[in-house]
C-alpha cells in the first residue's frame, strides 16, 4: 500500500490521519484523526499520559485545528487505546456501552498497582523466585520478567480514569464537519465493547484491536464467532486504507488473512481437543508456518483456550490473570525450544 512503517503521523485518505507506533506489540497501539475544516474526531488514545501528548502535539502540528479535539472515539476498552483520554480535555467522549462499563476493570491505578508487584517478583531470589505460580506454570520471578519486559516503557502512576460521556449500542452515524462517520459495535470479540470507525468518503476503517496488523490476535472476550463475523464486516465495506489496533497500515488482504488464521487454529485446535490433548500442549504443537511472521505468538494458547471453552459449550471468559500467566509460560517454552 506504500505506508511506511513509522512512528508519527501519515495522511491515509480524504480527511483522515493515522498515528502509528511501531513495532506495534504489547501497548505500542495506533490511534487516527478525521477531520474536516476546523471539526475534529479523535480515534483512540494511547497507554500512557506521555505518549498520548507526544501523538496529540504531532496531530497539531500537521493539521492545526487538532489542537482542540471535538469528539473522541474510544474503539474499546483496554487501556493502551483509552488510557490517556484525560489529555484530551472538552471532547465528547464515545465508546460503546459495553467499553464504557468495561474501563473501570482495566483502570490505571490497578495497572500501576499490579507492575509494582510484578517488578517485585522479578527480584525474587531462588527458592522462592522458582516457584511455580500453578500446575506446570512459570516460576514467580520468570513471571514477572515477562510481564515487566512488555509493559516496562509506560508509565502509569499519576493518571485518572476518564469514561466515556456518550455511549451507544449497535451503529452510530456522526458528522465531522461536512464528512459522515459511521460507528459500528462488533463485539463481544476481542473485549466485550469493540467497535469498528468507518469514513466512507475516504474508503477508510480504524478497526481498533479487531485487527492487529502483523501479531497474533488476542480474544480477551469472544466468542470468536463474533470475530470473524467483524471481519466479514470490514470486508463488505471494502475499504481501501485499514488503520490496524496495532501494526501497519494494511488492506484488506490482512482481514483475510486473519480469517484464515482463525480457521487455520480452529481447525487444529478441534483435531488436539478430540484427542484429550491440554490446552497448552495444544498451542505448543499447533503448527503455525502460515503465521511465523507475526508478533506475539504467546497469544496463540489464549487463541486455543478460547476455543477449547467453545468447543465445551462455556460462554464465560478466563481470567485475564490466568490467560497472563498461560502466555508467560508458553512464551518461555518456545524460548526455551528455540534456544532463547
Amino acid at each position: 500500500m506504500g505506508y511506511a512503517y513509522t512512528k508519527g503521523v501519515h495522511p491515509v485518505g480524504d480527511g483522515c490521519y493515522a498515528y502509528l507506533q511501531p513495532d506495534g506489540s504489547w501497548g505500542w497501539s495506533n490511534a487516527g484523526l478525521i477531520v474536516d475544516g476546523e471539526a475534529t474526531l479523535l480515534v483512540d488514545t494511547l497507554y500512557d499520559l506521555r505518549l498520548t501528548a507526544e501523538m496529540l502535539d504531532a496531530f497539531r502540528d500537521v493539521y492545526p485545528p487538532a489542537g482542540r479535539i471535538g469528539t473522541l472515539v474510544n474503539t474499546h476498552a483496554n487501556g493502551d487505546h483509552c488510557y490517556g483520554n484525560q489529555l484530551v480535555e472538552g471532547a465528547e467522549i464515545i465508546a460503546t456501552r459495553a467499553a464504557a462499563e468495561e474501563m473501570p476493570k482495566f483502570a490505571p491505578d490497578k495497572m500501576a498497582r499490579l507492575m509494582r508487584l510484578t517488578r517485585a517478583l522479578s527480584r525474587l531470589p531462588r527458592p522462592f523466585g522458582a516457584l511455580p505460580v500453578g500446575p506446570g506454570m512459570i516460576g514467580l520471578r520468570d513471571l514477572g520478567l515477562y510481564f515487566s519486559r512488555n509493559f516496562a516503557s509506560f508509565t502509569f502512576d499519576d493518571m485518572r480514569l476518564t469514561l466515556p460521556s456518550r455511549t451507544f449500542e449497535g451503529e452510530l452515524s456522526l458528522r465531522v464537519g461536512d464528512r459522515d462517520v459511521h460507528l459500528i459495535e462488533v463485539g463481544p470479540a476481542h473485549t466485550r465493547g469493540d467497535l469498528l470507525v468507518h469514513v466512507p468518503s475516504s474508503r477508510t476503517i480504524f478497526t481498533g484491536d479487531i485487527l492487529f496488523s502483523n501479531g497474533h490476535p488476542i480474544v480477551w472476550d469472544g466468542p470468536i464467532a463474533n470475530w470473524e463475523r467483524a471481519c466479514e464486516r470490514i470486508v463488505a465495506l471494502a475499504p481501501e486504507v485499514i488503520v490496524p489496533g496495532h501494526g501497519p497500515i494494511v488492506g484488506l488482504e490482512a482481514v483475510r488473512r486473519l480469517q484464515d488464521y482463525f480457521r487455520h487454529v480452529r481447525r487444529e485446535a478441534r483435531r488436539r481437543f478430540d484427542a484429550g490433548v491440554g490446552v497448552m500442549d495444544a498451542a505448543l504443537d499447533i503448527p503455525m508456518q502460515p503465521f511465523d511472521d507475526w508478533g506475539d505468538a504467546e497469544r496463540l494458547v489464549v487463541n486455543v483456550a478460547q476455543f477449547y471453552r467453545e468447543f465445551q459449550g462455556r460462554t464465560s471468559p478466563y481470567s485475564i490473570t490466568s490467560l497472563f500467566i498461560k502466555m508467560a509460560t508458553f512464551h518461555q517454552r518456545i524460548s526455551r525450544a528455540s534456544g532463547g
